[in-house]
């Protein structure tokens, strides 16, 4: 079977920078396994491989969606697979980059095939949520998929919100979908990034200085003048995001919103560990302050040739 490479790992990691240096040694065009983005009109707020990454090598799922569109690991796993398609059809090598774990899952084991959607019904849901409450839609998921209801932690209300559409628009339970497994057509080399805790909030931190230089504020203003906002677009409801329309709304003043940012950074990277370590096929490559893009693009290759 064709072999298809993985670079994966926490935010701030030098997963971009890395995989330009080891797309151009392979031929290989990137695949982005990112939740955020995959939508336009936030380069900054997600971190945008630059404008010149984005001609050097073909990449897809960036700045591909306008904010209101709805996208999940589902359509990714399915859409991004046939691209692989594509990919080796071109005579060139996939590689996909990321840190959704979700989605990665969902492209290199399609957990996930479904693209059931039904707006007027999710809209009715949320009417629901904002007459019952949260422990009304759970309770009513409960007797609908009891499994999938097992599976969503408290707080989560909008996958139980979406495990209902699925269920209401379809007839089917999402944890029947889940079960059902695509065809995987090619074999999977998994590489990640692994950082010291200390060096990897360094690079967090110093990464959300160079956001607000590169103008996190101004990108989050016109979204806000456009009536774009992270509590209607689930787009935007993401770390980086959401503390600007914070400070902009009064809620914080600008030093807790730039400390707010680091944090929140900081703890989404350590989901995304606690994420990724759970998969053993991940080939970890150890990145520290001595670390330089040559060796450890040759570290990423020599992985890849031996299996």
């Amino acid at each position: 079977m064709k072999k298809v490479l993985t670079i994966v790992g926490p935010t701030a990691s030098g997963k971009t920078s890395l995989s330009i240096e080891v797309a151009k040694k392979l031929n290989a065009e990137i695949i982005s396994a990112d939740s955020r983005q995959v939508y336009k009109h936030i380069p900054i707020s997600t971190s945008y491989p630059s404008e010149n990454d984005l001609k050097d090598i073909k990449h897809y799922f960036i700045g591909e969606l306008e904010l209101e569109n709805d996208f999940n690991s589902g359509e990714f796993g399915k859409k991004g697979r046939d691209i692989i398609d594509e990919i080796f059809s071109g005579n060139k090598q996939p590689l996909i980059v990321g840190g959704s774990g979700l989605y990665v899952r969902s492209i290199i084991d399609g957990f996930f095939e479904t693209e059931v959607k039904d707006i007027e019904i999710r809209n009715e849901l949320y009417k629901k949520l904002e007459i019952h409450g949260e422990e009304y839609l759970y309770d009513e998921l409960k007797k609908a998929d009891e499994s999938a209801a097992s599976k969503i932690p408290a707080g989560k209300i909008r996958r139980v919100i979406r495990a209902l559409e699925v269920y209401y628009t379809s007839g089917k339970k999402m944890s029947d979908f889940q079960k059902e497994k695509a065809e995987i057509k090619f074999d999977t080399i998994q590489t990640g990034l692994l950082l010291d805790r200390k060096y990897l909030y360094e690079r967090i931190n110093r990464r959300v200085d160079e956001m607000i230089l590169s103008g996190l504020m101004n990108e989050i203003s016109l979204l806000k003048e456009n009536g774009y906002n992270y509590r209607t677009h689930n787009s935007l409801n993401t770390v980086g995001i959401k503390e600007v329309y914070k400070y902009f709304e009064g809620e914080y003043d600008y030093e807790t919103m730039l400390n707010l940012i680091k944090q929140n950074s900081r703890r989404y990277a350590k989901r995304q560990m606690t994420w990724f370590r759970k998969d053993e096929r991940i080939n970890w490559i150890e990145v520290n302050e001595e670390s330089d893009i040559e060796t450890l693009t040759d570290e990423v290759l020599k992985i890849f040739n031996s299996k």
